[in-house]
């Protein structure tokens, strides 16, 4: 879904302050409960694992010629895997628990996609994670910020009806890059009680390059059991 990364680097995701929550957003707090349960409910919050594998159609703002991939996103707690195998850029990154691997060339590492999106859902009302109103330029819009301990904030977009997330965008700075990404989904699939995204479209603008990714999961596992081995060094 990014650019093209070699190298290997490792680094450890140092810890930061929690964000203290504000108790005054309690129709947010409320919206975020509603897209849990639309998602799933207990089933989402206490899901052990998600694996997510899939094909993706990428493409940039250098080369607007599309080239597939595929992906696998891996999660189990608070350890992750992600990757993005294609002929020409491909990515590998993990998170042991301890330590973050990239194949990301120059020690740049993506943020924790653990906390990004999706996933970041899982957490509400855990603490740290904290619930607060859209910024005002998206106020007209259903939905809310999330924001997690690390400083890392998602802002959902919900359905009308069905309080399913319909998108999500976020802004972030890492390594001193400022980077920004938007996602739309198309279609969610329902496995073992929880709905997840199956279908979307996303793109990620660095201060270099712009890219567009087009995703499709074939196999979408819940609470399968994974061993810790998946998580080990990207390289």
């Amino acid at each position: 879904m990014l650019a093209a990364w070699t190298s290997v680097s490792v680094s450890a995701q140092a810890p930061v302050p929690a964000v203290v929550p504000d108790k005054s957003f309690a129709a947010e707090n409320e919206l975020a409960k509603q897209a849990v349960t639309a998602h799933g409910g207990e089933k989402l919050t206490k899901m052990k694992s998600l694996v997510i594998r899939g094909s993706v159609d990428v493409t940039t703002s250098a080369i607007a010629q599309a080239f597939p991939a595929t992906f696998v996103t891996i999660f189990a707690g608070e350890k992750y895997r992600i990757e993005i195998n294609n002929p020409f850029q491909p990515l590998k990154q993990t998170f042991d628990g301890t330590q973050t691997s990239s194949s990301i060339r120059g020690g740049f590492t993506l943020p924790p996609i653990n906390r990004l999106g999706f996933p970041l859902l899982q957490q509400l009302g855990k603490q740290g994670f904290v619930i607060t109103s859209l910024p005002d330029a998206k106020k007209k819009v259903k939905g809310f910020r999330m924001t997690s301990p690390e400083g890392i904030y998602t802002d959902f977009y919900l359905d009308e009806k069905t309080n399913q997330i319909k998108g999500y965008d976020s802004t972030y700075t890492i390594d001193g890059r400022t980077i920004s990404t938007s996602v739309e989904i198309d279609k969610c699939r329902l496995v073992e009680g929880v709905l997840v995204p199956e279908k979307y479209a996303q793109r990620f603008d660095t201060e270099q390059i712009t890219v567009y990714a087009n995703f499709k999961a074939k196999e979408i596992l819940v609470n399968s059991a994974i061993e810790d081995a998946v998580f080990s060094s990207a390289g």
